[in-house]
């Protein structure tokens, strides 16, 4: 089956404005007092200080960033990433909450606004400029929730008018820099995968001397989480990458936490088995 019908091509954009400014007269008088040049050292200012609606939104904004990198593979540099089929509807149905959530947070923030501005004058006394607060019409242009879906091209879907020798090169190229995405794509699961199992290796080892530590419940659920992600994340059916999966979470259900926390020996028991999976495998 070709990779164009297991996988789409994802793009978010969510804008927010940061509403900071650097502020030049303190900048030069920090400056001035600490002897340095006025372009050394630049000093910025809240422009809410003391509310954190618009901090709530950026916030927010980076928890749907970090939904969207969790759930899609790396593909172009920049801007569109890899959504697998098999977690289109999940990711669909996330995103449209996601951004709902967005605009009412920035609807909220816009009735506000005059308000804010107001309370701002009073929160910063002499730092206050009222130049540096746009009209309510600019305001809202800074925030944005943007997002696209495109299928994968196929390499064969040339439609120009050039010489046969030049599209056959055109199509050369792009093949061979789909096939490096490619690469990058399925290479990231793994990568996953061998972060955390090098991170739970890492919290079960005992140190001679060492305080008593804390575990956490995430010791169990984000390993058990990524492997129910990885089903739908291997995007290329690949058979180890499905039975490094498998082992992860053979392992992980049938460790007992309040064993972790107590018993030394459960901690080497589960370290062992987690080290042998990390060395059969070529990460």
């Amino acid at each position: 089956m070709s990779i164009g019908a297991s996988a789409v091509l994802v793009e978010l954009n969510i804008s927010v404005w940061p509403a900071s400014k650097i502020d030049r007269e303190i900048t030069d008088q920090v400056n001035t007092n600490a002897g340095a040049v006025s372009s050394a050292s630049q000093t910025k200012k809240n422009l809410f200080a003391g509310t954190s609606m618009r901090k709530d939104i950026e916030k927010f904004a980076a928890r749907v960033r970090l939904y969207h990198n969790q759930h899609t593979l790396p593909w172009a540099d920049k801007g569109e990433r890899l959504l697998p089929t098999k977690l289109f509807m999940d990711y669909k149905t996330a995103m449209n909450h996601y951004e709902q959530q967005f605009n009412q947070m920035c609807n909220n923030f816009f009735i506000d606004y005059n308000y804010l501005v107001q309370e701002a004058q009073v929160n910063l006394g002499t730092m206050y400029k009222a130049e540096d607060y746009p009209d309510l019409t600019e305001v809202r242009t800074k925030f944005g929730f943007r997002r696209a879906i495109n299928p994968l091209p196929e390499s064969g879907d040339f439609r120009l008018d050039v010489s046969t020798q030049d599209l056959d090169e055109l199509r050369a190229e792009f093949e061979s820099k789909f096939q490096e995405r490619l690469a990058d794509a399925v290479r990231e699961p793994w990568l996953r995968l061998h972060g955390e199992l090098v991170s739970i290796s890492k919290k079960l080892t005992d140190t001679d001397g060492e305080g008593k530590k804390r575990y956490h419940d995430t010791l169990l659920s984000n390993p058990l989480e990524l492997c129910e992600l990885l089903t739908k994340l291997n995007v290329t059916n690949d058979p180890k990458l499905e039975e490094a999966r498998k082992q992860v979470e053979l392992t992980m259900l049938g460790v007992n936490m309040d064993a972790i926390k107590e018993d030394s020996e459960t901690r080497k028991q589960v370290k062992s088995k987690v080290d042998e999976i990390l060395g059969k495998f070529n990460w």
